[in-house]
């Protein structure tokens, strides 16, 4: 039997249910803006620069600045970092959830 996995084991950063949803929608697409954040998440901007500043402080997240038609625009990428977070993050859940399967089926 596999060691019991323990609450230290879920990754905190990505583990925060917006933190979660902005992980999620950043990995099935190359980028997003944070207009498109903001509106498919349904975010306050203070919301949701807070939580990607957490996301880009891990590394799990790369923001970057410009300017479009002399307006600014933030668009934020999911590192390579980010990606294995949320990757290790899945296996912990699907391991969790395996456990208790095993264990509600004996």
């Amino acid at each position: 039997m596999d060691d019991p996995i323990r609450p230290e084991a879920i990754d905190p950063v990505v583990h925060e249910r917006v933190r979660l949803a902005i992980v999620s929608a950043l990995m099935v697409t190359s980028s997003l803006s944070f207009g498109e954040l903001k509106d498919s998440l349904g975010l306050t901007d203070g919301n949701l620069s807070a939580h990607l500043q957490t996301l880009e402080k891990a590394g799990y997240v790369k923001v970057t600045k410009s300017f479009r038609a002399r307006r600014p625009h933030t668009e934020a990428t999911l590192t390579a970092k980010g990606r294995k977070a949320f990757a290790r993050y899945l296996d912990t859940l699907r391991r969790m959830i395996g456990e208790v399967d095993e264990k509600s089926s004996s």
